[in-house]
């Protein structure tokens, strides 16, 4: 409808009947800003009148408050950016302590994963949404650990089975050996068999103490011990019991070590030098000469056999460094073995929490170097 000056209606169309034709200045100032009776309405002024343009109901909805301070308006882009900051601030705060508890969750996990990767049993104690997994690594845990107990107690019964005919072997071969009534021929095959049964010997002792320190089943009997003491010792007793005529063995000892004391156990320290010494020897035929040096540097203290053999060349050097040994590994190829005496020496040096470094230039002579934790303030 037009409404004039007045306020009188001069045309409409589609005008329901309930609608008024005559207002007052109050009236449209009621109505212009929203609604004629429940119609939403819309007011323009024209040339010729007031247009009011009305809607069915319930077709729009208007708001009739619709006025803001300037000052609100003006505010309104730093309260949404605030309202933004902090938003993200917030998202930000739930994700650093999300992310933090579940690393502080997953950390011991991890750790332990690692352990048992490293055939060592494990034992976790987590709660939460994470305790399903701590389950299943301890339940592999102690799988793992029967699985390493059963081929333990199975090389411990061999090597106890085999060391009693063993040793009736090595008897017999002995006394043949001795036989003057047998001929020469038949002595010299009954030496072989008594050396070779020896050395059978040996590898089924060194395997039975692969095995348990592999597994932590051997007790070690730790205690302070003077390393210079113990290289001149074991020397002493090497060349009593003789080594090869090619060969030559001298012992060097540094004055910062000559006092120096370790934290371990005696008897395998000198296993771990005599598979060293005797590494040099076998792979030296024609000869060699040998040296056990010992050195202290801060708080360590350095072991070194050395000899100016044959050496070893990079590859072999690499081999024995990244390819496993045949009992460590699940490979079946042949070509991962190497000595079981090395085997063993690392797994000596590492109950004692040392290293053991290899290193040797092709027919320049092999070296390797067990490095322990000196004890401080100790004589022994």
């Amino acid at each position: 409808m037009l409404l004039d000056a007045g306020g009188n209606c001069d045309w409409s169309m589609s005008l329901p009947e309930e609608i008024p034709t005559q207002y007052t200045i109050q009236d449209v100032a009621v109505f212009s800003k929203g609604y004629l009776q429940d119609y939403p309405v819309f007011v323009r002024n024209t040339d010729h009148g007031l247009l009011v343009l009305g809607y069915p109901k319930d077709s729009f909805m208007k708001l009739t408050g619709n006025y803001f301070p300037i000052r609100a308006v003006r505010l309104f882009p730093l309260f949404v950016s605030g309202i933004l900051v902090m938003d993200i601030l917030l998202l930000f705060w739930v994700y650093y302590f999300s992310k933090r508890n579940i690393s502080k969750s997953t950390e011991p996990i991890l750790s332990s994963i690692k352990t048992l990767s490293a055939g060592k049993p494990v034992n976790l104690s987590i709660r939460g949404e994470l305790s399903e997994i701590a389950d299943s690594v301890n339940q592999a845990s102690h799988v793992l650990s029967r699985q390493n107990q059963a081929r333990a107690n199975w090389i411990s019964g061999i090597s106890h089975d085999i060391r009693t005919p063993l040793s009736m072997i090595m008897g017999y071969a002995g006394r043949i050996a001795c036989d003057h009534t047998a001929s020469a021929e038949i002595q010299q095959e009954a030496e072989i068999i008594r050396v070779q049964s020896a050395k059978i010997k040996d590898l089924v002792q060194d395997l039975n103490l692969v095995s348990q320190l592999e597994y932590e089943m051997q007790p070690l009997h730790k205690e302070p011990v003077r390393l210079s003491r113990l290289l001149r010792t074991y020397a002493a007793d090497l060349l009593n019991a003789g080594i090869p005529e090619a060969c030559s063995l001298e012992v060097e000892i540094s004055d910062a070590a000559e006092t120096a004391a370790a934290e371990c156990d005696a008897r395998l320290i000198s296993r771990a030098v005599n598979n060293l010494v005797q590494n040099s020897i076998h792979h030296n035929p024609q000869g060699c000469a040998i040296s056990l040096r010992l050195d202290r540097s801060g708080s360590t203290v350095s072991l070194t056999v050395a000899d100016n053999g044959v050496g070893l060349s990079k590859e072999k050097l690499q081999e024995l460094a990244e390819k496993p040994h045949y009992m460590e590994s699940t490979d079946e190829r042949l070509d991962l073995r190497h000595g079981l005496g090395l085997l063993l020496v690392r797994e000596i040096v590492e109950a004692h929490d040392g290293t053991m470094k290899m290193e040797s230039v092709p027919q320049s002579g092999c070296q390797t170097i067990l490095t322990f934790s000196a004890l401080s303030n100790v004589h022994v």
